[in-house]
């Protein structure tokens, strides 16, 4: 199996990324122990958190899937694969990085809101796309999406909760992507609150999956 399709089989297998937007590294670094240890096995570091590159040293010998979101350019997706990244996440559709993504076998799951954005990301080599912001949609889209590109995999993100994860995967998404409620609960109640959210959301895909 090539790389890439191998990391792709990890991110259908854990359903949930850990989206981890932290105001600095330490509480990046927190929020996402915490959902390793709540048994989230993918996580999601975004670039908008400053000194991001220390999370990924602590993190990249870990025994999980470790991404990077918040790509815009293909020196920082570039940077984000040689810091330990198996995927890339970007809020809209870079063709110069699916490019180089392409040329290093490495997922690029971009944003897209439309049929005509998917449609071109697919052009690119993209084999899932992240739906974003996926609170102003419903979960009935992606079978609407799926009819002109029956080929499209979705990763919905952004506003995603406990209480709607499982309606999207119903729906088809092949993960979704939750943070902000996992460092509200740090921010609110700490390190174990934010295991404990995290185990929710385990609990709550197990439901969904029948484990």
């Amino acid at each position: 199996m090539l790389p890439k399709y191998a990391i792709y089989e990890k991110l259908l297998h854990a359903q949930v990324v850990a989206v981890i937007r932290g105001q600095n590294s330490q509480e990046a670094l927190e929020v996402s122990k915490a959902a390793i240890s709540g048994g989230i096995s993918a996580i999601e570091l975004t670039y908008t958190t400053p000194e991001v590159e220390d999370v990924f040293k602590e993190l990249r010998h870990q025994d999980i899937l470790l991404g990077a979101g918040s790509v815009m350019d293909t020196e920082t997706a570039r940077h984000a694969i040689l810091s330990g990244a198996s995927f890339i996440v970007s809020s809209h559709f870079v063709k110069e990085i699916a490019s180089l993504c392409n040329q290093y076998s490495v997922p690029y799951l971009p944003g897209c809101m439309s049929v005509s954005d998917m449609a071109l990301a697919l052009e690119a080599g993209c084999d899932v796309v992240k739906l974003f912001p996926a609170n102003s949609f419903d979960p009935s889209f992606i079978k609407s999406v799926n009819g002109p590109l029956p080929n499209v995999r979705i990763m919905p993100t952004g506003g995603i909760s406990l209480n709607s994860m499982n309606d999207w995967l119903s729906a088809g998404a092949v993960a979704v992507g939750v943070g902000s409620d996992l460092t509200k609960a740090y921010q609110k109640g700490g390190y174990e609150a934010a295991v404990s959210l995290s185990k929710e959301y385990v609990c709550r895909k197990n439901e969904y999956t029948g484990v």
